[in-house]
């Protein structure tokens, strides 16, 4: 990438999405002195109708510690929006709300989940980052969108830009991911590290790279109209 972006925010729907997508170009530019952030907007994949409000507050108080653990060891910082799956605002509020914070936050770049996802959460995300960055770009802002890789949103995922990770980044990375506890194999049974190196080595292939490589997707023009 030739452009030197000074604001970058990853947008995930939970925990661990926002940095699966964004973290091995995040953490490139952190270490060259640009402000990059992990939005979550969901509180995560825990949400036991059955719980107890003293089991909630302790699950939200453990995820929002690990969100900030993750991010410090990228060299980044984390934003929980904090809402419930099932209580999440009207599209077209939560447009005006992203819109609202890419503005005051005076973001560049935007990372988010691409379109080709079964999970609702995840295409709420797509769709409304997406709305709220064209918009955007029509009253002249100046902001990039990016959608990164995400094993759960592949259906349609063409890369159209490849970064590739030094060792210490690629390191930096699985390391900061290993602070989550879902990301450990200790929520779900999902290869997570396994799905990634791998897929950092085939996309090394792909572009005839030395190291390993995260692959991005341009939004398309119809993005842009």
């Amino acid at each position: 990438m030739n452009k030197k972006y000074q604001r970058i925010v990853s947008i995930g729907a939970h925990s661990l999405d926002a940095e699966l997508m964004g973290g091995p170009l995040m953490i490139k530019y952190a270490m060259n002195g640009s402000h990059c952030t992990f939005v979550h907007v969901t509180k995560g994949r825990l949400e036991d109708p059955q719980a107890t409000k003293e089991e909630n507050d302790a699950y939200v108080a453990k995820i929002t510690e690990e969100n900030k653990r993750v991010a410090q060891a990228m060299h980044c910082d984390s934003y929980a929006m904090g809402y419930l799956s099932s209580e999440l605002p009207s599209e077209q509020e939560f447009v005006k709300m992203i819109k609202e914070y890419l503005i005051a936050e005076k973001v560049d770049l935007v990372i988010t989940h691409a379109r080709g996802t079964l999970h609702a959460r995840h295409y709420y995300t797509y769709d409304t980052v997406t709305q709220a960055v064209r918009q955007l770009n029509q009253e002249g802002h100046d902001i990039n969108l990016l959608y990164g890789e995400n094993c759960e949103d592949l259906i349609g995922f063409v890369p159209t830009l490849y970064i590739s990770m030094t060792n210490e980044v690629e390191d930096i990375w699985f390391k900061g991911l290993e602070n989550y506890t879902i990301f450990n194999g200790e929520v779900n049974d999902v290869p997570y590290k396994e799905y990634y190196s791998t897929m950092g080595i085939v996309r090394r292939f792909e572009v005839g790279s030395r190291l390993p490589v995260k692959a991005y997707m341009h939004a398309g023009l119809l993005d842009r109209e």
